[in-house]
């Protein structure tokens, strides 16, 4: 099986603390320096709110440059966009339309979203608003009465949604992809599977994020199974199944065999994504890169080979 590795965009997020409106053009044009040094010939990129977005649109001339003079390739932008997945979603559709014509013009084969944290009242902290945090206890308020929180309506939002994206991704040639993540409103393998019958379309398929789905308690490989072909992109980390920390593959209990294994079967020819960040001390953000996909690529040359 040919591995593909790309770089994740945790990794910049992690390497210089930033998220959203604080990620600057040059903490971008300094990722994609480090990106490049640590050996990867490709990496995804996010567009992290309107303001990110705007920057990195006016930039993008300049990001493409630096690309160009690193022999970097961008495979995949991640539009995080929360808005998109709420009751107005359609006034904020032009987000989407520009992260997707900035894809485009980076060259990207995928763009993605994500389902975000439904939106209801919060009565702790929020793991995914001014960054991402790990192991976030996370507790809501369900209120009653007209106007409030309903899970039938918001599903609908959601569908519509997405199908309105998957058509503004189709039309510049690109797939659209979902990573289902811990605490948010498609979580889980079997969410998204729902999701993909009621959006329809072979356009449309998922980020296997193992970090995420290992703390859902899902067996990978059986993940991988369900999914199938409609794996368009993987997110490579691992933890304990207790929280949904990314560590470096190898420092969990993610069974890597079964999971290589299983997207062989399905011909998995795309990306993995080394998607690790936030590390706890004493592991080192670069040399966790490195030993990652060591491991993996070792696992694949003793199964395979």
């Amino acid at each position: 099986m040919e591995l593909k590795f790309c770089c994740a965009w945790l990794y910049a997020i992690s390497k210089y603390n930033k998220y959203g409106d604080t990620f600057q053009i040059h903490h971008i044009l300094n990722a994609l320096e480090k990106i490049k040094q640590i050996g990867f010939e490709t990496t995804e990129i996010e567009a992290m709110g309107r303001n990110n977005l705007e920057d990195e649109w006016n930039a993008r001339k300049r990001i493409k440059e630096k690309l160009s003079s690193l022999e970097l390739t961008t495979n995949n932008l991640c539009a995080v966009f929360p808005e998109l997945m709420e009751s107005n979603w359609k006034k904020h559709i032009p987000l989407f339309e520009k992260s997707a014509d900035l894809a485009n013009y980076l060259n990207c084969e995928t763009i993605q979203l994500d389902s975000h944290m439904p939106p209801v009242e919060y009565v702790s902290e929020r793991p995914y608003d001014e960054t991402i945090k790990f192991d976030v206890d996370v507790k809501i308020r369900i209120e009653q009465g007209p106007n409030t929180f309903n899970w039938n309506s918001h599903w609908e939002n959601m569908v519509n949604s997405i199908k309105a994206c998957d058509e503004i991704a189709q039309d510049r040639g690109l797939r659209l992809c979902l990573e289902p993540r811990v605490h948010e409103s498609i979580s889980n393998t079997d969410a998204i599977l729902r999701l993909f019958d009621w959006v329809n379309s072979e356009n449309f398929g998922a980020v296997l994020d193992t970090g995420h789905l290992h703390a859902q308690k899902e067996i990978i490989p059986l993940s991988v199974e369900k999914l199938g072909e409609k794996i368009f992109f993987v997110h490579a980390s691992d933890n304990d199944g207790r929280t949904n920390a990314h560590l470096g593959v190898g420092r969990g209990n993610i069974d890597w065999e079964g999971t290589l294994k299983a997207l062989k079967k399905h011909h998995f020819n795309d990306y993995i994504a080394i998607d690790i960040g936030n590390l706890p001390k004493p592991y080192d953000l670069d040399q966790e890169i490195t030993h990652s996909i060591k491991y993996l690529e070792k696992i694949n040359t003793n199964l395979f080979s």
